[in-house]
């Protein structure tokens, strides 16, 4: 357990929480989605580690037990402090993986700090390449009536929309495929957010394009998703992103949720460890 300070100008260091495995063997990154925390990866931490990996994972700005600040939560920042982290650790030749919102982060850092200190990224339930539904983007699956709709039950009763976000987070239709034990974890991990960054994170992910940044990634690239996600749709992010990677390979788990990291943590993490040992 250690802070990492991301400095972005004079007063602006913002303290990161990471939570690191240490040892001597290949880093894998691992960048939570929304609203939750690095403690969301607790299936595949141990996985990972077991393999001989180094692991790391960290609270991202406003989230788990990071500093809640009240600015930064646009990807051009949210990269620079993934930056600041793969620096401060000193961290080469890693595999970043991005779940969700956190798939965001890997596009954008690609394209912003290059790939240099990577040898390989992975897109979980990824949002690229671009989630909002517009006229130069039909396919984008978040349309303007479900965005207001988020931000309406946010604003309104935080807990209740938790507690509505995180059935549809773990469900297939109307099939939860996780315990209620580990849905209420999850909530816990929601809990802890900052109000701002949960608002303005989910403006992030919603509206931010990343068309631009996919064909930055050159690095073996894998594209993980549940065939069953209602949050963020295979056809409309991860089906297009392999298609916009060159050479990327795909894994589709099939009758999966959203959370397919929790609730099928098995095939996931065997997925994510064979690409990891090419």
């Amino acid at each position: 357990m250690a802070e990492v300070t991301a400095h972005h100008g004079l007063f602006k260091d913002t303290h990161l929480h990471v939570d690191d495995t240490g040892g001597t063997g290949r880093p894998v990154v691992l960048i939570h989605g929304w609203p939750l925390s690095g403690e969301s990866w607790s299936e595949q931490v141990p996985a990972l580690e077991a393999a001989g990996y180094r692991v790391v994972t960290y609270d991202r700005r406003g989230f788990g037990r990071s500093d809640k600040t009240r600015s930064g939560y646009d990807y051009d920042t949210l990269s620079d402090d993934l930056q600041a982290l793969l620096t401060e650790l000193d961290l080469t030749d890693v595999t970043l993986v991005g779940f969700s919102m956190g798939g965001g982060e890997v596009a954008r850092y690609v394209s912003r700090h290059g790939q240099d200190r990577l040898r390989s990224v992975v897109f979980a339930a990824a949002v690229p390449p671009y989630m909002a539904q517009t006229d130069d983007n039909p396919e984008g699956p978040l349309d303007d009536a479900t965005a207001q709709q988020f931000e309406d039950g946010l604003k309104s009763d935080r807990s209740a929309f938790f507690d509505q976000f995180t059935t549809q987070f773990f469900s297939v239709g109307d099939d939860l495929k996780v315990t209620e034990a580990q849905r209420q974890q999850a909530i816990a991990l929601c809990e802890q957010s900052d109000e701002k960054a949960t608002l303005e994170c989910m403006e992030a992910f919603g509206t931010t394009d990343f068309r631009g940044d996919l064909p930055s990634v050159t690095v073996p690239t894998l594209v993980l998703h549940g065939g069953g996600d209602g949050v963020v749709p295979f056809e409309g992010s991860g089906k297009r992103t392999h298609e916009a990677i060159a050479g990327s390979e795909v894994h589709v788990v099939d009758d999966a949720p959203h959370g397919f990291n929790v609730s099928h943590a098995r095939e996931f993490n065997a997925a994510l460890l064979d690409f990891l040992a090419r």
